[in-house]
């Protein structure tokens, strides 16, 4: 019979990580659709990052009792996982509690963290149903969330409570199993657990029979959520978990107010200045696509921000376009984004040769109205706790609206002729530019 069941969890973990990495590849493969971009310069500062802002979530404690919540659903899903290693090898090999004999006390100080932290997330899981779905926070409520973003959030939240219930039972039923000597589970007897013995009373009346059924009903299908939940994951906006972590080490570190200029139009510009610096007729290179119309014309790091976004709202909280009431949002540029990407990796696992029907992310998805109303203030990209960058996704698609398809609003346009015969926004020439010093003395 153990053999059987080995051979049964065998086949489910690998089933479990084949669908996990498949997954992961295409998700590898469309973010590598991006343009490239170099990010590999100063290391310490990037290595910084990933400790501050993606282990030590230092953006999220501006509000210190969200952070603290949030840090311990985040403590519960790295430390707690650290027993999912022992259920893995006891399916695998076919024991029970492996680590029990080598490790002797502090095996019982480690599923008694492991308790504390399981407590902790049912708790904070409550909380965090109860402010999604009863408390109204207007970041929460945004009319972009409706339908399956809204749902998934509340799904991740129900299953990590069920998974905590889960664990905390199959300890209480194995401790219980283990002070009735009950065979297989009285070989290395681990003591109570602090937490779990709690439910000891609800479970004296069953017999051996029942609590070891019941022990085995917890163990499978914790272990089998916990793979439902890895399978999950890619799928939905808690691939942050993961992708934190790189976004950490690949974001900005030039300052937010700086802009990063075309090599191509700086060259256009040097030319109207010095015209013998430019080439010869006929010599030109051919000039590379201004701006972006599509997700392949974004960087692969536009694109990874667009996987890592967690659609906490925070960027479209302090967005002061969208505070006066303007259209965009730049949580749901991430969203669109993510979703055209989706799109086009679907079409080319098709082989389809125009992928997704000839649609684009400018206009199809992001409207010009939503890229117009940008201030480029920085504000989403200071909020973002995981260092996503909104407002470059929106630069490049409004690149693209000006300089490839001349599409500006008519104040935009005669501000654009005034710098390019005048130098300046002002329809003044640059002779007259001092005049008004005379005028006012």
């Amino acid at each position: 019979m153990h053999i059987i069941a080995q051979i049964i969890f065998f086949l489910l973990t690998a089933t479990a990580v084949w669908f996990f990495s498949r997954k992961i590849m295409a998700i590898r493969r469309n973010i590598l659709l991006g343009r490239d971009q170099q990010l590999n310069d100063r290391k310490p500062e990037r290595w910084k990052n990933v400790l501050l802002l993606a282990f030590g979530q230092k953006k999220m404690f501006r509000n210190p009792l969200v952070a603290f919540l949030h840090l311990v659903i985040y403590l519960g899903f790295i430390i707690i996982n650290i027993e999912v290693l022992e259920i893995v090898l006891d399916g695998l090999l076919g024991t029970h509690r492996l680590f029990a004999p080598y490790t002797g006390n502090a095996y019982t100080f480690l599923i008694n963290s492991f308790e504390l932290l399981a407590v902790g997330v049912i708790t904070v899981c409550v909380i965090f149903l109860l402010r999604r779905n009863l408390v109204y926070v207007k970041r929460l409520w945004s009319k972009e969330l409706d339908g399956w973003p809204r749902s998934d959030a509340n799904y991740i939240l129900i299953t990590e409570i069920l998974l905590m219930v889960l664990f905390l039972t199959m300890n209480a039923t194995d401790t219980l199993l283990q002070q009735r000597s009950a065979p297989g589970y009285n070989a290395h007897p681990t003591g109570n657990f602090l937490f779990s013995s709690m439910i000891h009373p609800v479970l004296d009346g069953f017999s051996n029979a029942t609590l070891i059924a019941m022990e085995r009903t917890c163990w499978w299908l914790h272990i089998m959520g916990i793979f439902a939940f890895l399978n999950y994951l890619p799928w939905s906006k808690h691939l942050h978990i993961l992708l934190a972590f790189p976004n950490a080490y690949y974001a900005r570190l030039e300052p937010n107010g700086k802009m990063e200029n075309m090599p191509e139009i700086q060259k256009e510009v040097l030319y109207a200045m010095a015209p013998e610096t430019a080439p010869a007729a006929g010599a030109e290179q051919p000039h590379s696509k201004f701006g972006a119309k599509d997700v392949s014309d974004l960087s692969w790091k536009n694109l990874l921000d667009a996987y890592s976004c967690t659609e906490c709202g925070r960027c479209t909280a302090a967005c002061p376009a969208n505070i006066t009431g303007k259209k965009l949002s730049p949580r749901k540029i991430m969203m669109d984004t993510r979703d055209r990407l989706e799109v086009v990796g679907k079409s080319l696992d098709q082989k389809d040769k125009e992928p997704a029907s000839g649609k684009t992310l400018l206009r199809d998805y992001i409207t010009e109205e939503e890229l117009r109303a940008c201030t480029t203030c920085n504000a989403c990209v200071q909020e973002c706790p995981v260092s996503i960058n909104p407002l470059d996704i929106i630069l490049q698609l409004r690149r693209y609206l000006v300089m490839e398809e001349s599409t500006a609003p008519a104040e935009w346009n005669s501000m654009f002729s005034n710098v390019e015969n005048n130098f300046a926004p002002w329809k003044f020439s640059p002779d007259e530019r001092d005049q008004w010093a005379h005028t006012n003395s």
